[in-house]
């Protein structure tokens, strides 16, 4: 990709290259810039850029702040395409550009398409994106639904901002929820052998989706293991339950459009002696010691009795307590497995980044501790970021969503899939912060309204490519020749849609993929707007029939537009319809 510089980035250079005439000058000394941001205001009334240049370097630099935005101003004044520069407050910075500029701007986004707002910030950096995981012990359910969804459109939108991206499911299939899952499927295997087997037990997994795994073992095997005791069918059956089920949650996947690079098995990883390097390294630098843990709140002397375990000091990163790594028995803790599991993650990635569920929010310290650990035993401290996603609650006829027979005792996510489309579910689920509470109502999600942040945004996109067929159709074209007749209320879509690419950076650095749909809504809402002019101003149209030119550059505007809805919802997963 050839990397064409954005008019974002081209101030932020300006802004640069100002502070370095500064420094030449000694009026500044050298400092960091790091929290310098060139941005739109708040108010579009304030211009068209701001800066907060001055004040963040004011005080590190012993200035006032105020006279160091006058000797900035100065310099950004000479900037070619500058209108205005004028100070605001104690030091911010407002610059108004010339039209010619944003008109500019809309040139690049035609000329890089597919391109515009792709990034090269990442520089190639490998980043593994860890989501889903769920226990391989049945169908994908509306639980799962929404983390899937984060993590796969994150793992595309880091992609786009130019890292390497391992997107990896982690594959729990190690624990006593395998076992029950193996005597589920012999029941189901006794079943599909003639017998009788009445209710499922408490205990084990009722849903019906174990039924072709019985008689796929009842295929292989016969009636070898229909009386046979639980030692000589457990592991056998356990291997290809849990490979069944994987097809299955693969299958499921794949109907959101989720595809993972990477299946790492939790077995595996404990076959490997994986846990038990990482405990090697961590006794060797004084991070795990034999030790008791504290009884349980509410337990006494006398019901309690304290057992010698390996304890990594998690309390030294800012845990509330050191954690076993181990059980009484000898086996793995769960915490103890993972801390492994991302040891050897973090073996092929520069940064890590774990999608879990709410549920989990307890093991947060403990695991970033291990890794923080482990990770400066390979030499560096790898970047680890944990998202925690809340659950979803379904509705339908204003009542929570009733449960699945399939599934046994849960909605699935195929079901919902099948109700409502793909699209509906992938943008849906990014249309509030992850870790807020999100209501999932059936109804509203295909409800044709503003209310509704996927159609509104697809109903932008289909508006824009119905007005070019309608324009072709009358033998009108997109044309640049008189972009110079776009008034105000255009070059406020362009200077929108020129955020892009630095929502698109801003979001990739803070792991936030649902910045983007906020800003697909944005520009929808303006798309809608401008059009709405034209129902009561025949000259403010799209296709204003005796104004030749002018049409050709408002339809040259929609196409672009339409270009970044595209952009935005191909980061999403979510398809761009053409009519609706």
């Amino acid at each position: 990709m050839t990397q064409t510089t954005t008019i974002h980035a081209a101030f932020a250079a300006h802004v640069d290259a100002a502070l370095d005439a500064l420094e030449a000058a000694g009026t500044l000394p050298a400092l960091p810039r790091g929290s310098i941001a060139v941005e739109p205001p708040r108010d579009p009334a304030h211009g068209d850029l701001a800066t907060n240049a001055a004040m963040v370097l004011a005080k590190p630099a012993g200035i006032n702040p105020r006279a160091l935005a006058e000797a900035l101003a100065e310099q950004l004044r000479q900037v070619a395409g500058v209108s205005s520069v004028e100070i605001a407050g104690p030091g911010f910075l407002n610059l108004r550009l010339d039209p010619a500029l944003w008109v500019a701007e809309l040139k690049t986004i035609a000329a890089l398409a597919g391109d515009y707002g792709r990034s090269v910030m990442g520089a190639g950096k490998t980043v593994n994106v860890e989501y889903v995981s769920a226990n391989p012990t049945g169908p994908m359910h509306m639980g799962h639904c929404r983390g899937a969804v984060v993590g796969d459109a994150l793992a595309s939108l880091l992609e786009y901002a130019g890292h390497t991206v391992i997107r990896e499911y982690y594959v729990n299939d190690a624990g006593s929820q395998v076992d029950v899952l193996a005597r589920s499927a012999h029941l189901r295997y006794r079943e599909a052998l003639g017998d009788a087997v009445g209710p499922i037990p408490e205990g084990l997994y009722p849903g019906d989706y174990l039924v072709p795994v019985g008689q796929a073992l009842a295929a292989e095997f016969g009636d070898r293991y229909a009386a046979a005791d639980e030692s000589e069918w457990l592991v056998t059956f356990r291997a290809r339950a849990v490979a069944a089920m994987l097809d299955m949650i693969r299958a499921d996947l794949a109907l959101l459009g989720i595809h993972h690079d990477l299946f790492s098995s939790e077995a595996e990883l404990q076959a490997a002696g994986k846990p038990a390097q990482a405990e090697a390294w961590l006794r060797a630098h004084d991070l795990v010691y034999d030790g008791h843990l504290e009884a349980p709140k509410g337990k006494t002397a006398d019901d309690w009795e304290p057992v010698e375990l390996p304890l990594f000091r998690s309390t030294r990163f800012g845990d509330d307590q050191d954690r076993p790594i181990k059980k009484s028995d000898g086996s793995w803790t769960y915490f103890g497995a993972d801390l492994a599991y991302h040891f050897q993650k973090a073996e092929k990635a520069d940064a890590l980044v774990d999608i879990w569920g709410a549920d989990h929010a307890g093991t947060v310290k403990r695991i970033k501790a291990a890794v923080a650990a482990l990770t400066q035993g390979q030499g560096k401290e790898k970047p680890f970021e944990i998202k925690l996603v809340q659950m979803v609650q379904l509705m339908k006829g204003g009542q929570p969503f009733k449960m699945s027979k399939r599934a046994g005792n849960f909605v699935t996510l195929a079901d919902v899939v099948e109700m409502v489309g793909k699209d509906v579910v992938r943008f849906t689920m990014l249309t509030r912060k992850p870790e807020a509470q999100m209501d999932f109502d059936f109804d509203k999600v295909v409800e044709a309204s503003k209310d509704n942040p996927v159609f509104y945004v697809q109903y932008a996109h289909a508006r824009i490519r119905s007005t070019l067929r309608k324009a072709a159709a009358e033998g009108l074209t997109p044309s640049a020749d008189g972009l110079d007749l776009l008034g105000e209320e255009e070059l406020a879509l362009v200077k929108l849609a020129a955020q892009f690419p630095r929502i698109v950076e801003a979001a990739a650095a803070a792991r936030e993929a649902h910045r983007i749909a906020f800003f697909l809504y944005d520009l929808a809402g303006a798309l809608h707007g401008f059009w709405n002019l034209g129902n009561d101003k025949p000259e403010k149209r799209f296709i204003v029939a005796q104004d030749a030119r002018l049409t050709g550059a408002r339809l040259y505007l929609a196409a672009q537009i339409g270009q970044l809805i595209r952009n935005g919802l191909a980061l999403l997963g979510v398809e761009a319809v053409e009519e609706m």
